[in-house]
């Protein structure tokens, strides 16, 4: 049990440091416009890895098709497009997975 302490320890100051290296030390920095410009894509790109298993969930290690998540995500894509508002989209989005889940059985 020491050891997962000691791990998680580490991984903590790991991920401190690297968040540390990019707020703390290069907040007064100028980053090249290039540069820029690519990192406006990493939020999309995160959210995009994150959702999409959801969204498509693997069975038998194949894609398959949820339709009450699928047309949550449209719901939701909707409202984040709509309103811009992240605790709008989470939440309407969540009632009408858990909706549309109770509908569909």
């Amino acid at each position: 049990m020491e050891k997962v302490w000691i791990v998680i320890l580490a991984l903590a100051i790991v991920t401190f440091a690297t968040r540390l290296s990019f707020l703390g030390l290069l907040a007064h920095v100028e980053l090249p416009r290039l540069l820029r410009r690519a990192l406006a894509y990493v939020p999309p790109a995160i959210l995009a890895a994150i959702i999409v298993p959801q969204v498509f969930p693997a069975v038998n290690g194949a894609p398959s098709l949820d339709p009450a998540r699928l047309l949550a995500a449209v719901i939701a894509f909707l409202v984040a497009w709509r309103t811009r508002s992240t605790l709008a989209t989470v939440g309407i989005g969540m009632l009408a997975l858990w909706g549309l889940q109770a509908l569909m059985g």
